[in-house]
């Protein structure tokens, strides 16, 4: 087995490991109560307006665990298990995405620059995966067109590395904040900061798993499959 197909299947593990642990640190802390009982819709309204955000909204979106901002329509969008819920978690995790939405605001460079790789990552996802199959095909024969799949997936890969300090930021101005407007207390402070660590470590298996697979293609391209 090449050492491609080994790194490969370990990131996988580490993968659902991560996964496993962040769902599992969220059932978790989904049943540790504020003390305060605010509800994640609450917290995430006291964060914008502590940071002068007054144009943003906060909406609950269906599913577990798709909370995000969308800075096109200035949404904190918060699932049904954080929306309503008054939990450290639900406070940890509307607390990040207000981070998101204070980035926003302050124009915070790698969010402008994630936001701006929007689009084209949007394209690339559309197009990459035929065009790196063709390009498989006929390595031997038309290797530009593998290359042109290579330079498309690499766009994506520029896109997951840049979202690791756009998401760990946004991590640090929520517990600073959570801690700062006693949300938090020293009780449950450290649970807030475990559960938004679990879900950095999505990103950076992420990351790494994109970088791992655009090493594969360059080494077909490169006549390096083994």
């Amino acid at each position: 087995m090449s050492m491609y197909w080994i790194l490969f299947i370990g990131i996988a593990i580490i993968s659902y490991i991560v996964q496993a642990s962040l769902q599992s640190k969220f059932k978790k802390y989904s049943k540790m109560p504020l003390s305060n009982g605010m509800t994640g819709k609450e917290v995430a309204e006291k964060m914008l307006h502590d940071n002068g955000i007054y144009d943003v909204r906060v909406t609950s979106t269906p599913g577990m665990l798709t909370d995000h901002y969308n800075p096109a329509n200035k949404t904190v969008n918060l699932s049904e298990g954080v929306y309503g819920s008054n939990s450290v978690a639900a406070a940890a995790v509307a607390a990040h995405e207000c981070g998101h939405a204070v980035q926003h605001a302050r124009a915070y460079a790698p969010l402008k620059m994630r936001s701006a790789l929007v689009p084209v990552v949007q394209f690339s996802s559309s197009i990459m995966t035929w065009v790196l199959l063709g390009g498989i095909l006929m390595v031997n024969t038309f290797p530009q067109l593998l290359l042109a799949g290579i330079c498309l997936f690499a766009m994506t890969t520029l896109f997951s590395f840049i979202t690791l300090p756009v998401e760990i930021n946004a991590s640090h101005r929520a517990l600073v904040w959570l801690s700062k407007a006693g949300i938090t207390n020293s009780y449950n402070h450290q649970a807030a900061e475990d559960a938004l660590r679990s879900a950095a470590y999505t990103y950076v298996v992420a990351a790494l798993s994109s970088l791992a697979t655009l090493v594969y293609y360059i080494m077909i391209y490169m006549g390096r499959r083994e």
